[in-house]
């Protein structure tokens, strides 16, 4: 199973390729795409509706300001979504983060915190995780792994 990552814009990247990475350092593939809900839309449409039969499991979406790229890719999608809203300009990320949380009734999207690429991909890969059981094992290893490190700053 792959995992696609689509941003509204190239200045995101920055933020996102932690998730990238972090799906990476658990053996998963990623797709990374720039596409815009509001400037490339049938793009990203055409590239959205075949996810699922090219052997995608989910979709983090990135964007900042009005943040409608997670929205409109689960317009297009049953996919699971996670949005990754992202600090901007104005609002410090807040308008993102409200824009993606809100959501209508019947097209959900997970939302994490804002410039939180890292936890998306951890999202992604607890969903992959219900039916991978390596994917399951590598997670506990990192939570263990987490623990261990905060715990040993009591020694």
């Amino acid at each position: 199973m792959k995992i696609g990552i689509v941003m509204g814009s190239i200045s995101d990247k920055g933020i996102m390729d932690a998730a990238s990475a972090t799906l990476s350092e658990f053996g998963v593939e990623s797709e990374v795409k720039i596409l815009s809900a509001h400037r490339t839309p049938a793009a990203l449409e055409a590239w959205v509706s075949d996810l699922r039969d090219r052997g995608f499991a989910a979709v983090i979406a990135a964007a900042g300001g009005a943040a409608h790229l997670a929205g409109v890719v689960a317009a297009f999608t049953t996919l699971p979504v996670i949005a990754v809203p992202i600090k901007g300009h104005s609002l410090e990320g807040l308008d993102s983060l409200l824009s993606m949380v809100q959501m209508p009734s019947g097209i959900p999207v997970a939302t994490v915190g804002i410039d939180g690429a890292k936890n998306a991909a951890l999202l992604a890969l607890s969903i992959l995780s219900v039916t991978d059981k390596d994917i399951a094992a590598r997670l506990a290893d990192f939570r263990k792994s987490q623990a261990e490190k905060i715990l040993a700053l009591n020694d």
